[in-house]
């Protein structure tokens, strides 16, 4: 594969330079943890479903890392070649991972929700060379499903499967005893660059198909450094993740971050809030980061169980804005200081509220930039925004990717480095930024991305829709959910049922599903035709706000 990653060399210079990029990797980082302290505590990865807990040292991590690139180089993957991870967050996620940058492969992580209609264009567009999937994560047969799709995946040389039995099993093909002899044939030099594109993640955006996030090692590990030095976090910071390792948050924040700490880290595969509190007791975690939901959960569960989880010093917030409850609440019963901040998959973690601000400012902001990062806020004439005005927002910086893997002419950065969010912000007289809303037209949630013309798309095949449009209204949960205002044609009818068995029968991922559905004789439009989505929001925000 050849990454197209036009926005890295223009910033290579300048970031080295002021002490951005430092060019370490995942390799260096981990190969300092494993000369530091080999027999101590790496990684702690737990099965909510099975109770089943796997307890690694660094050199037992180190181990299965070398049989994982030992067994993709057997699969024929070499350097530059994608392989796409479906796994939950476990041992099998990691040691995939760890084996991907000890032989150059890039690591495509992918979500568990995804189904065909998502997966089959990101492993066409990303050229996977191998997909690594469990045999059947919740209730769901994924071996099964990757079966199905081999056919129209020219690219892909080996389907293989976690938890599986035979030939085809993570056991047998990445994790294998035999391979222990050729331990030495990994060499150095295999490993990528500091600049070289090491993850690509796809991230839903408007065009109606996910786009390819290109990032390096530099890119990430300068956001890494910043924000665990904004954090106040060290090596002693045991760090606990339950979102997704396939997902930004959970891949930087939950496996990069504490490979640069060289901190023990805790994953589990499914969020249980019961579990999770008495993992922070037990293991005495310090640091965690996650969506608004899990926040409101935990407090809850700690409020039921009686856990002890005075060592968490940090829950970091962030997908959403806080409502002040959540935060007085979570504060009163966790113990943990409550930090909002805002990012995206294409540069982190951007702006983070100190830990020695007022607890105000994680409910009324989404924090100051990191060191290294810069904002700008611009009006409806493209000029920068005073204090308070509401713009447009841009930002550039060490964190910013390397582009659209394929789609250069997506990038949105300008020709000073500016990138475009698609989001609408205000920031004060301090800098501090608060998120107002998206000009792109996208649904947060629960921290996770509904590509909305996408998911419009497939309704407007069914035969009883004349016309659609998906918007967001809110919710206390989950920030948002998603609702279907439909049109049908003359003499149609559609229900909920229908809709929800429509888009099953298109393998669209459950969480993209509209959770209401409005049917109207028409929807509010221009002149020109276009649907005035904000009218929608309006009507559905008052109707909600009285229900």
């Amino acid at each position: 594969m050849k990454f197209d990653a036009i926005l890295i060399e223009p910033r290579i210079r300048a970031m080295t330079e002021a002490g951005h990029w430092r060019d370490k990797t995942a390799d260096d980082h981990f190969d300092a943890c494993l000369a530091a302290d080999p027999d101590a505590l790496a990684l702690s990865a737990l099965s909510v479903a099975t109770g089943e807990r796997h307890d690694l040292t660094w050199t037992e991590l180190d181990l299965l890392a070398d049989r994982a690139a030992i067994g993709l180089r057997r699969l024929g993957v070499g350097r530059n070649d994608v392989v796409t991870c479906q796994l939950p967050n476990g041992w099998q996620f990691v040691a995939t991972y760890l084996g991907c940058s000890r032989i150059g492969a890039v690591f495509n992580p992918v979500m568990h929700i995804f189904r065909e209609h998502e997966l089959l264009f990101m492993l066409r567009h990303g050229e996977s060379k191998v997909f690594v999937v469990p045999k059947v994560f919740r209730g769901f047969d994924h071996e099964a499903m990757a079966e199905r799709m081999r056919p129209d995946l020219p690219d892909l040389r080996r389907v293989v499967v976690a938890s599986g039995e035979g030939p085809n099993s993570f056991e047998t093909l990445l994790c294998n005893p035999a391979f222990d002899a050729e331990r030495s044939t990994i060499r150095p030099d295999s490993r990528l660059g500091p600049n070289d594109v090491c993850q690509l993640i796809y991230t839903s955006g408007t065009t109606g198909e996910p786009k390819g996030v290109m990032h390096t090692a530099n890119t990430m590990y300068s956001n890494l450094a910043a924000f665990s030095d904004r954090l106040g976090l060290t090596g002693q910071d045991t760090v606990l993740m339950f979102s997704p390792m396939a997902h930004q948050t959970g891949f930087m924040y939950g496996l990069l971050l504490p490979l640069m700490l060289r901190s023990r880290f805790i994953v589990m595969d499914v969020w249980d809030r019961l579990q999770a509190a008495k993992v922070i007791e037990t293991d005495k975690v310090g640091f965690t980061m996650a969506s608004t939901p899990f926040l409101i959960d935990l407090s809850g569960a700690v409020e039921d169980s009686g856990a002890d989880t005075s060592s968490l010093r940090v829950f970091l917030c962030a997908g959403t804005a806080i409502p002040g409850p959540v935060v007085e609440r979570a504060q009163r019963v966790l113990g943990a200081k409550v930090i909002s901040a805002w990012g995206m998959t294409e540069n982190g973690a951007v702006t983070v509220v100190r830990p020695s601000d007022p607890d105000s400012r994680s409910i009324d902001s989404d924090g100051l930039p990191l060191p290294g990062m810069e904002i700008q806020i611009r009006d409806r004439n493209g000029r920068p925004a005073g204090p308070g005005v509401e713009g447009e927002l841009f930002v550039r910086g060490c964190s910013n990717f390397g582009g659209y893997l394929k789609r250069p002419h997506l990038n949105n950065v300008d020709a000073e480095g500016w990138f475009d969010t698609g989001d609408i912000a205000r920031a004060d007289a301090e800098g501090y930024i608060r998120i107002c809303g998206r000009s792109k037209d996208i649904i947060i949630r629960g921290a996770e991305n509904i590509p909305v013309i996408e998911v419009e798309a497939i309704l407007f095949k069914h035969p009883a829709v004349q016309s659609v449009a998906i918007v967001g209204y809110p919710d206390e949960r989950l920030g948002e959910r998603a609702c279907a205002f439909v049109v049908p044609k003359p003499g149609q009818t559609l229900t909920f049922e229908d809709m929800q068995a429509f888009l099953k029968s298109h393998h669209l991922a459950i969480q993209y599903w509209p959770e209401r559905l409005e049917i109207r004789d028409a929807l509010p439009a221009t002149a020109s035709g276009k649907i005035q989505k904000f009218a929608l929001r309006k009507m559905l925000r008052e109707e909600v706000g009285t229900s």
